[in-house]
């Protein structure tokens, strides 16, 4: 299936140029494009699920309730997660939605995991725990659980059946 280009061409105004530019950047790996777009809807689905929860019928004060916020959140972004990167991003065809699914599933618990062990070793094991570290530490490791979140994804999740 040939996908449609959305060049404009016969025009030197400086947005057509822009324009241009962005869509050759975006042609020349669509999928980590597509990739990083749901991410960042997925982000929106996760903070706007959890916030909706603490700012209506739950509280945030109350340990336990915050808690099952961040759990449902985690648990909505997952599954947004799964169906716009089985739809959008990996094109997945197989029949196989459970076992796609628990793989998904899994591999976000395994990420998780590790971004709940780095910040422990650094943050609170090493002690690095000023604000400025807490921010660079949260910007490392999700750029990390970004990358594994891909990998994972595409070779054992959504891999092409030969």
């Amino acid at each position: 299936m040939e996908k449609k280009r959305m060049i404009i061409s016969g025009s030197n105004n400086i947005f057509v140029k822009f324009w241009n530019f962005c869509w050759e950047i975006y042609y020349k790996n669509p999928e980590i494009w597509n990739y990083l777009i749901v991410g960042g809807l997925t982000t929106v689905v996760s903070l706007g699920v959890k916030y909706g929860l603490l700012f209506t019928i739950l509280d945030a004060k109350d340990a336990f309730e915050l808690q099952v916020a961040v759990i449902v959140s985690w648990v909505a972004a997952v599954l947004f997660a799964y169906v716009t990167n089985r739809v959008f991003v990996f094109h997945s065809k197989s029949k196989a939605y459970l076992k796609e699914l628990i793989s998904f599933f899994a591999g976000r618990v395994l990420t998780l995991l590790m971004e709940m062990a780095i910040m422990f070793i650094f943050v609170t094991w090493l002690g690095l725990n000023s604000d400025m570290w807490v921010v660079v530490f949260t910007i490392i490791v999700q750029i990390l659980v970004t990358i594994f979140n891909y990998i994972l994804s595409k070779i054992f999740v959504f891999k092409k059946e030969s």
